[in-house]
């Protein structure tokens, strides 16, 4: 995503969908793909790696989303995202029982996800970028989470790798050397580099 990149007009879209469209409504959910595939990766990291397949969980989200729409009350983008991520994180609640064994509702294990996915969602939201530089205008526009999670799905995935491992899975800089079998000093360099590609497509300055 380049600095020039112009983004969907999420309210038109939403005004579509409610009109009970199914190319709107798929339309306007596809823009999410990206913010959600991002936090399924963090949550699904932490539990079931080998098991699970984000692009699975937000499918099902998508299709539970689109046949329950009208039961979204809210009129505004951030209004749409805390629904989506409730609808996903049922669906993720209900993978995790279903792996781990677990009998009817384990509720501490749920509220947990909870919280997971809401810090997940506001490192997304607080960004990756240095204390006092000045956000875009589309920064301003638009949540900034979910831009970031739109521009960190166009870097290279070496790229996008380190930055997740370090800031949303919060791992240490030997911890993410030992996850990608590289050195520590190969490691912080590669992360200096995402950073600058990161904040270059999202038209920050480096």
């Amino acid at each position: 995503m380049s600095p020039g990149t112009k983004h969907p007009d999420p309210a038109g879209q939403l005004q579509l969908a409610r009109h009970g469209a199914a190319e709107a409504r798929g339309a306007l959910l596809e823009n999410y793909r990206s913010y959600l595939e991002l936090l399924a990766r963090v949550e699904i990291g932490r539990r079931l790696q080998t098991k699970l397949d984000t692009a699975d969980v937000v499918q099902e989200t998508f299709l539970e989303a689109h046949r329950h729409f009208d039961q979204f009350r809210g009129a505004t983008e951030a209004e749409l995202i805390s629904w989506l991520r409730g609808i996903f994180s049922a669906k993720l609640a209900n993978l995790v029982r279903h792996y781990l064994g677990t009998q009817g509702r384990d509720l501490r294990r749920e509220q947990a996800l909870e919280i997971n996915l809401d810090h997940s969602s506001r490192l997304l939201d607080r960004g990756l970028f240095a204390a006092g530089g000045t956000p875009s205008q589309q920064v301003v526009r638009r949540e900034q989470g979910l831009l970031l999670a739109e521009a960190l799905a166009q870097l290279p995935d070496d790229y996008r790798e380190v930055i997740v491992l370090r800031h949303l899975e919060e791992l240490t800089f030997p911890e993410v050397a030992a996850r990608l079998e590289r050195t520590v000093d190969s490691v912080q360099k590669l992360w200096v580099r995402a950073l600058a590609k990161l904040r270059q497509s999202m038209g920050e300055p480096t």
